[in-house]
């Protein structure tokens, strides 16, 4: 499938390559810049007509070109501008150097800038491209700028953000708009980058999509369904619950069962024709009295476990919640690396004292196992990764994924999706108030209850992350994980 353009996220890098390949291409870079500008203007007037001053903060590359641009454009709709600036802008090259030479507006250095009350302020200082933190003089106008809650419209990205990764470079402008180009970076979707560009707008200034495209490898896109919907099974009329098929999720003993009933009801819901609790003896009488659509199977030890499983039929498992860290947790899923299996919270800290012992019973054939952890499991599980300052969150997922050939959810506010290949999703969807007791639980039994129905590990999980994330949104604030559950629904 070929990912929309508006779903495509291209490092800063491979933004730069479309650039100089646009411009090799025949197209005039300065016009490419000129409605750069101009959009960025434009955005300034729609959005905040009341202002009194249009400040622009002018930095010492194409990103500052952009903002003399948008500083003339300004100045020629007859409102006042103020032009502040990093460094010597006679010191500007190409395409900068000539924004600055057409701009009319007499500027000064950017320590000058003093915000005045009905300022607004245009940030095209550095963008998505800084990768080292922001001069002292720079960090100091962020601080006043925020002091004085002068309203920032960012040029690219928040000045100070990481575009790969999101993350804050020493300091860095909080946004109330960003205008970007062509396509968006991860450092928009990735916290806390996206929090700090507000609202977002993708402007075309007329690249050809196949100059973009020849830059994406299709192998990172926000999560939305275009990329995965196709491997959803559909429910056609001469379906039936064996179709569908079996889901099993295991249950912790008598005092921690909610979780597992939880995880199975959502697996249900998300359309699996078939969910078993997999319970043990002394958990069946609590688990009776509070399942109806869930059927039940007493399941001690991993022997019984393993007669249980000569039933082919039983494909799918989800195992972790509540179910209690240990070696029982570690002899199950090696019992089921044959299986379909979503692993979560207790099940992959059972594996923190050795990994590898896991990876290794999935690491052959096609990819079997989900792991879904949160900062702290994904770091018990892949500590040298989760210690490497230098890696983005979608790095590190990527790097998870191919150690333990599985599909990975690095969960959070910015959940990311990895598969071994080195395909990733980045997810937008999911509500703040998704931050609660079960959410995981549920998360984990929607991903197996779309795995029991033949979608692929990769696109199960990132389906699931994003049903997740729209049943929060269903259900609204101050939500539970029960209100979750019932608010599931399948394609």
């Amino acid at each position: 499938m070929i990912t929309p353009l508006a779903d495509l996220l291209l490092s800063p890098d491979d933004m730069a390559a479309v650039d100089r390949d646009a411009a090799a291409s025949g197209i005039d870079s300065y016009q490419l810049m000129e409605k750069a500008g101009q959009a960025v203007a434009a955005s300034a007037l729609r959005h905040f007509p009341e202002a009194l001053r249009y400040v622009v903060l002018c930095g010492p590359g194409n990103n500052g070109g952009d903002g003399y641009v948008a500083a003339r454009a300004l100045r020629q709709s007859g409102v006042e501008v103020g032009l502040f600036h990093v460094g010597d802008p006679r010191r500007l090259k190409g395409d900068a150097a000539r924004a600055f030479a057409d701009c009319p507006i007499e500027g000064e250095a950017i320590r000058n800038y003093a915000p005045r009350p009905g300022d607004v302020a245009i940030d095209a200082i550095f963008g998505a491209g800084l990768s080292r933190p922001v001069p002292d003089e720079v960090t100091a106008v962020v601080a006043r700028t925020a002091e004085a809650e002068v309203p920032v419209i960012a040029v690219d990205l928040p000045s100070g953000v990481d575009g790969r990764s999101g993350h804050v470079l020493g300091a860095a402008f909080h946004a109330e708009r960003t205008v970007t180009f062509m396509t968006r970076k991860p450092g928009h979707l990735l916290l806390p980058g996206r929090d700090l560009c507000g609202a977002l707008e993708v402007f075309d200034i007329g690249i050809p999509a196949r100059i973009v495209r020849a830059h994406s490898d299709g192998m990172i896109a926000e999560n939305m369904p275009a990329q995965w919907q196709e491997k959803i099974p559909s429910t056609g009329a001469d379906t039936h619950k064996y179709k569908r098929g079996h889901l099993v999720v295991f249950s912790g003993g008598p005092n921690a069962t909610g979780a597992a009933r939880m995880s199975a009801m959502a697996g249900l819901k998300a359309g699996a024709g078939l969910v078993t609790i997999a319970s043990p003896e002394d958990a069946m009488a609590v688990n009776a009295g509070m399942l109806t659509a869930i059927m039940l199977h007493t399941v001690e030890d991993d022997a019984s476990l393993r007669e249980w499983l000569a039933d082919r039929r039983l494909s799918t498992f989800v195992l972790g919640p509540g179910f209690g860290a240990g070696e029982k947790a570690r002899r199950f899923c090696l019992a089921l690396a044959d299986r379909h299996l979503v692993l979560d919270a207790d099940g992959i800290t059972s594996f923190r004292d050795d990994p590898q012992i896991l990876f290794d019973a999935f690491a052959e054939g096609p990819t079997r196992l989900v792991l879904t952890p949160h900062e702290g499991e994904f770091a018990r599980l892949f500590p040298d990764i989760a210690a490497d300052g230098a890696l983005s969150k979608v790095d590190k997922a990527r790097a998870a994924a191919a150690r333990a050939h599985a599909a990975i959810i690095y969960k959070g506010a910015d959940s990311v999706i990895a598969a071994p290949d080195g395909r990733v999703l980045i997810n937008a969807n999911a509500p703040p108030w998704l931050a609660t007791a079960g959410s995981g639980d549920v998360l984990a039994g929607i991903v197996g209850g779309l795995m029991a129905q033949g979608a692929p590990a990769f696109e199960a999980a990132a389906a699931g992350v994003w049903l997740h994330g729209l049943a929060g949104q269903r259900a609204g604030k101050g939500l539970t994980a029960e209100d979750l559950v019932a608010s599931v629904t399948p394609f």
